[in-house]
Order: structure tokens, then C-alpha cells, then sequence
């Protein structure tokens, strides 16, 4: 059947936004009879480990969510089901540790060492889940990947290596290994894959997936944009590849770097521990707690530092009343930074969290700790992730939680309706949540659970 694709290459956000168009664990118990006493209480999950589970939500016409027959229905189910209002258990052979959602396409990783160990599903006209051969021809790829399936690694010691991390732009994705570095795939008309531009190459049906090669130290972190890539090192520093117009690279110039360059600016000497993109705007949080911004600013995201809607060097962002910060996400048009409180603050434009009356600001408005479920009954509760999409938030707390807010583009809150979410909203998944992955439509969460 035919399948609705993402437009792809237009370079603005306002652009990239037309076009995607684009619970409480209970324990159950029952009584056993032992002679000489009373009922002995046995609880479901005392002696058990967890059980590690996917769930997925949000849109599922490109293939993203993995489940087949939402896409073609089976001999069960009249109709296809276009929008996944809650969230959906994904069945998956392997423990799943890492994940992240592109422009309507996931990858997902295991830390095994079994020789597959990641896996793609969704749209793929760009090879960004790598080469998946049909079944009718050995050299014809598919351009959607309806359910899970194996990516080949080109490793050199497929059974020595673990995959750490993966991460996913609009149509590129990189994958971080523990052994053999950074791994890179799909669309590199930009240089985003960290690999020398070809003149019309052909990105469909592609075999290549690079190698990227270059660094002097470890990689610990990567992390995508919607055109450009950045790199983390285990000593603190950030490099960057890819489309520069916006400033995004933060290479001190707007144009297109096809190999990683270390950033510099405000960051020179600085140790970085953690770095966050996903639009044209790019965010670097260091060690001792500073935030560090460097891109598109045309939603205000860098205005403490600028007026300037373009930003090609990192700046420190001076930010009052934040505390020392530990964590910060980068979405299309909104920044969230988390404090060493478990505290969270937010600025930008759009559906900020705080709501329906604060839609922009150029400083950092706190959102209630109330809203994340703190409370005279539960005084501790803090949040310990952010993550960010194209335009929503999400937040897990300490207790595994997860809270989301923003726009609700085709349903991908995961809050069993498609109405836009001003405020934070616990999002109804059994177990506790342990990662989660935001992309432009869809969302996919990791969770443990003793059910």
C-alpha cells in the first residue's frame, strides 16, 4: 500500500514544522495454606526481576511505532489505525537500553554483545535505518520498515562491542559504540554524517553506513540535529559536523563542515558533560553546572546573550535563579534546563508548560514542582530527566514517572487525546520509566516493570 512520506530538505523550522503535518505497579496476592499458621501472603514480582519493556505512541503511518499491523491491518482489524493515543507495548526479543526517534523513523539499541544489537523501524527513503533488503530483491531497500529489524554494524569485533547510544536527526542518524567509536547513516547532504559531501548522491537504498574517524579521545555522547551532528569526548569536549546556516555547528561560521571540528568559543577550555540538539539550535551543559548555547535564536532560545537570531559560537548563558544546572533539552523551538534540585526551567516559544497565557519568553520560567507530583504526601519527588522534541517536552522523575507537555502533533503525548498539553500530564505506563525519546510525531519509552 502506499505510505505517506515526510518532505524532506526544507530548511527552516516554520518549514520542518508544515511539513510533519508532519500506573501504579499493583501487586496482587494470594494466600497459601501452611500448617500450623495463617495465610502466608505471596506477592507477584517478590522473587522476580524486572522485565524491561518498550512502549511506542504517537503516529504510525510511516512505520515508526513497529507494529505492522497498524499500518496493514491483519485478518482482525478492518481499519488501519493511523494515531496510537496511549501507550502501546512493543514486543522486542532483546533488552532494550537505548533509543531515539528521528522525522518519523526509530532506532533502538541492546548492550549485548550478540552480534545484532540495534534496530531500525519507520521511514527509510533515505537509508537512515540503514539497508533493508526486501524479500523480492536482494538489491531493492525499502523505503519504510513497518516493524523492528537488524541493522549491520560494520564492526570489526562484533562480539566485544556494545552499542551505548543512538540518536536521530530529520534523515541521519549516529550511533555510538563502547569499542569502535561513531557510527553514521542516511542523508549527508549537509556533511551531518561526518563524511565528504558527493554531488547527487543517491541516498536511497544505500549500503554505506561511515565510520567517523578523527578523535583524539573516547566518545561518551552523540547527539543529532535536524541537519547537523555533535560529538562529546570522555575529556569534555564538543565537536560538530553538518549544515552550519543557522550557526548550529558552532564552528564561528555558517557554512557546511563534512568532518567533525571542535567547537570553540565560550566553550574553549570549558569540560562539557552533556550536549542536547535537535532543530538548528544546540545546547552544552559543563561539569561545574553552566549552560552553553550556540544556533538559531530566532525563538528567542540564545536572547540573554543576543539579539542576534543566529549564533555561530557558543555562548555562556547567564541564568538567574536556575542553579547549578545538570541537564538541559534542546527542542525546535524551546529549551528546558534541570537543576541539581530536580528542578525545571523553561524558555523559548510555544507550548512552554506553564500554561496557555506564557507562549514566549527569553529568560527562565520555573515550572511547579507541584505539577511533577510533589506534595506534602510526597515532599521528595524530583525530576532526574528532560527530554525534548520538535515541540514538546517530557520529564521523568525520581519515582519513574513520566510527565508531558507541548504540542500534540498527531497524538504524540501519549495522553489518550489529540488536544495540545499546557501543562505537565503523567503519561499512563505500567512500570516505571526509565528512558525516553522524543521525535516529531512519536515517542517511545523504556520501562521497567515486575509485571
Amino acid at each position: 500500500m502506499a505510505l505517506p512520506g515526510f518532505p524532506l530538505y526544507r530548511r527552516h523550522l516554520r518549514s520542518a514544522l508544515c511539513s510533519c503535518g508532519y500506573a501504579t505497579l499493583s501487586r496482587a496476592s494470594r494466600p497459601q495454606e501452611k500448617s500450623g499458621s495463617g495465610p502466608v501472603f505471596q506477592y507477584v514480582g517478590e522473587h522476580r526481576k524486572p522485565n524491561h519493556k518498550v512502549f511506542v505512541w504517537g503516529f504510525s503511518f510511516t512505520g515508526a511505532l513497529g507494529i505492522p499491523s497498524f499500518v496493514v491491518p491483519d485478518s482482525g482489524k478492518k481499519r488501519p489505525r493511523k494515531y496510537q493515543l496511549t501507550p502501546y507495548r512493543l514486543e522486542t526479543a532483546e533488552q532494550i537500553s537505548s533509543a531515539a526517534c528521528g522525522y518519523g523513523f526509530t532506532l533502538m539499541a541492546s548492550s549485548t554483545k550478540d552480534v545484532t544489537k540495534l534496530w531500525g523501524m519507520g521511514l527509510n527513503k533515505d537509508s537512515q535505518l540503514g539497508f533493508q533488503r526486501t524479500q523480492h530483491s536482494r538489491n531493492k531497500s525499502y523505503d519504510y520498515v513497518l516493524e523492528p529489524s537488524p541493522v549491520a554494524l560494520p564492526l570489526i569485533q562484533p562480539q566485544q562491542t556494545r552499542v551505548v547510544q543512538v540518536s536521530c536527526g530529520r534523515a541521519h542518524s549516529l550511533v555510538l559504540t563502547d569499542q569502535e567509536g561513531v557510527f553514521s547513516m542516511g542523508n549527508n547532504a549537509y556533511g551531518q554524517c561526518g563524511r565528504s559531501i558527493i554531488d547527487e548522491e543517491v541516498y536511497s537504498g544505500s549500503h554505506i553506513i561511515h565510520k567517523i574517524e578523527g578523535f583524539s579521545s573516547r566518545m561518551v555522547q552523540v547527539a543529532c540535529g535536524q541537519d547537523h551532528s555533535l560529538f562529546l569526548t570522555d575529556t569534555g569536549k564538543v565537536f560538530s559536523c553538518g549544515w552550519g546556516a543557522d550557526g548550529q555547528t558552532g564552528l564561528g561560521h555558517h557554512n557546511i563542515s563534512s568532518c567533525p571540528v571542535e567547537v570553540g568559543g565560550d566553550l574553549a577550555g570549558v569540560e562539557v558533560q552533556q550536549i542536547s540538539s535537535y532543530g538548528d539550535c544546540s545546547l552544552a551543559v559543563s561539569r561545574d553546572g553552566q549552560l552553553f548555547g550556540w544556533g538559531n535564536s530566532e525563538y528567542r532560545q540564545l536572547a540573554s546573550v543576543s539579539e542576534s537570531t543566529q549564533i555561530n559560537s557558543p555562548r555562556r548563558l547567564p541564568l538567574k535563579g536556575c542553579g547549578k544546572v545538570v541537564q538541559a533539552a534542546c527542542g525546535g523551538t524551546q529549551v528546558a534546563v534541570l537543576n541539581e534540585k530536580g528542578q525545571v526551567f523553561v524558555w523559548g516559544y510555544g507550548i512552554l508548560g506553564k500554561g496557555p497565557k506564557l507562549s514566549e519568553s527569553s529568560s527562565p520560567e520555573m515550572i511547579p514542582s507541584s505539577l511533577f507530583g510533589r506534595s506534602e504526601f510526597s515532599p521528595s519527588v524530583a525530576v532526574v530527566q528532560i527530554r525534548c522534541g520538535l515541540s514538546h517536552f517530557a520529564a521523568v522523575t525520581d519515582g519513574g514517572e513520566l510527565f508531558v507537555w507541548g504540542k500534540n502533533v498527531r497524538g504524540c503525548l501519549g495522553i489518550g487525546k489529540r488536544d495540545d498539553q499546557f501543562f505537565p500530564w503523567r503519561v499512563t505506563v505500567p512500570g516505571q520509566v526509565v528512558d525516553v525519546a522524543c521525535g516529531v510525531d512519536h515517542m517511545v519509552a523504556l520501562v521497567k516493570s515486575l509485571l
